[in-house]
């Protein structure tokens, strides 16, 4: 004879809770810490503690010119702000670096393009890549100007070579990361050649390119500046490499480091304002990228 037992069946109730008002669920933060997570400003007491140091370097020195000072400098930045020179030679220098910075993105996008559409293109970009990559981009200077004379197509030839390389290394990078799923879906789509390339590697693989693009504009930038250094020598004329290199023969050593701020001012403005909104507009807004 066996016993089933039953287990005991407790009731059930619900119990409502009182409203928790002690304490407010959503404090504010202080106005401290909400100001110091702005970028802007953070990035901006830097800036101004490496321009105290500057200067205080400077003044424990007083060899202005081997080193001037901050103030120094400043002073000769608004004044050749101020005169045109210098902003003239800040556009010529953003003209040439355009030219062979659009030169250098084209010729990638069609090598990574071929790379991962044939075996051939493959082979092509991993050969290319593995010869040119490693080469500075101003040794080429002087068989561009033997090639090219003493004209633009020099700079844009070498910029275009410091861009391609980087740029190509990295899109291929990234378009070899995109998922597999991914890639089965533009097939299936019956997406081929350039569309699919378009369509489904760029968009997942963006990251990587922007990354790849970045590299290729710091390149272009400080071999641009390098370039015409020899280029302007050469010349007569230039942009901003042959700005400061102009003042270092006549020991304008204000007027040189004018130049090298401009030069880390635009670098800041191009990083800030250009790179970072794509940033934000795309792979940030997408989700691919914190």
């Amino acid at each position: 004879m066996s016993f089933v037992i039953e287990p005991p069946v407790r009731p059930e109730y619900e119990r409502r809770l009182e409203p928790f008002t002690e304490l407010p669920v959503e404090r504010p933060l202080p106005f401290a810490t909400r100001l110091w997570s702005h970028d802007w400003l953070r990035k901006g007491v830097i800036l101004v503690v490496l321009a105290t140091l500057w200067q205080l370097i400077a003044l424990w020195q007083d060899n202005d010119l081997l080193l001037p000072t901050f103030t120094a400098t400043a002073r000769a930045l608004v004044e050749g702000i101020a005169s045109g020179e210098l902003l003239e030679r800040v556009r010529l220098s953003l003209v040439v670096l355009l030219q062979g910075y659009v030169g250098g993105v084209v010729l990638a996008f069609a090598l990574t393009t071929l790379a991962v559409s044939t075996q051939i293109g493959r082979d092509l970009l991993s050969t290319l890549t593995s010869m040119f990559n490693p080469l500075p981009a101003i040794a080429l200077l002087p068989l561009a100007l033997l090639w090219f004379g003493l004209g633009r197509g020099s700079l844009v030839f070498v910029l275009i070579h410091s861009v391609l390389w980087p740029l190509a290394l990295n899109t291929y990078a990234g378009f070899q990361g995109v998922p597999e799923t991914l890639r089965m879906a533009g097939r299936n789509y019956g997406l081929k050649g350039l569309r699919y390339v378009l369509q489904i590697l760029v968009p997942a693989a963006l990251p990587a390119i922007l990354s790849g693009l970045k590299i290729g504009w710091a390149f272009a930038w400080r071999t641009l500046i390098a370039a015409e250094l020899v280029f302007g020598a050469s010349s007569g004329k230039g942009g901003l490499g042959w700005y400061i290199f102009q003042n270092r023969n006549e020991l304008y050593t204000d007027r040189v480091f004018a130049g090298l701020v401009m030069v880390v001012l635009i670098g800041l403005a191009v990083e800030s304002l250009g790179f970072a909104t794509l940033e934000r507009l795309t792979v940030r807004k997408w989700g691919q990228q914190r």
